[in-house]
């Protein structure tokens, strides 16, 4: 499986659960991939804004991610980061209920269903279990989430069946030539 380079920037309209928008500047170097993005949202009656900064390496794999959350309340922080074979820290503590997570999943984010799809590059009818430390949108909260990925056949683009089984959620992902989600049902559309 094979992807076109990544966009320099990505927008989605976030619809369904909450009502907002998430723009990401993405960028590629020697070293791997820097996202960039934020998502203001209205959710069960309350507005939030997440922004995030996340370095991984040229595999695919997540290094390290900042997110930042703003709500009436104020403002927070925390901070992951992986040796890039699943032992993680979060605000520089060991936490080992997420070691062999792989990728970082953000509830916040349209966005980081890419890293794993890119990362497992599976072809069409294989299937991949892709565990994930998952990083809640409001009180930051960090948990082990475990996903599961199948490659379905493409039309019109290249397409997943995922599931969050904790969360008992399960849809049909759609992804574009790059590799990013254009449709999440009951999530976010891409407008860009």
């Amino acid at each position: 499986m094979t992807f076109d380079p990544v966009p320099d920037w990505a927008a989605w309209r976030h619809t369904g659960l909450r009502e907002g928008f998430e723009v990401v500047f993405l960028r590629e170097d020697d070293r791997g991939y820097h996202f960039g993005g934020q998502t203001t949202a209205l959710e069960k009656g309350h507005a939030w804004t997440v922004r995030y900064d996340m370095e991984l390496d040229r595999d695919w794999l997540t290094r390290s991610t900042e997110v930042t959350v703003w709500t009436r309340v104020g403002q927070t922080s925390v901070h992951l980061e992986t040796d890039g074979a699943g032992r993680w820290s979060v605000d520089g503590v060991h936490r080992p209920e997420l070691d062999g997570c792989l990728d970082v999943d953000l509830e916040s984010s349209a966005l980081t269903n890419t890293i794993p799809v890119h990362r497992l590059a599976l072809p069409v009818g294989r299937e991949h279990s892709a565990s994930a430390a998952y990083v809640r949108a409001v009180d930051l909260g960090v948990e082990r989430l475990e996903q599961h990925y199948t490659r379905l056949p493409d039309e019109p683009g290249f397409r997943f069946d995922y599931e969050a089984p904790q969360f008992g959620f399960r849809c049909v992902l759609l992804y574009d030539s790059a590799g990013l989600v254009v449709d999440y049902p009951g999530i976010a559309t891409r407008m860009r």
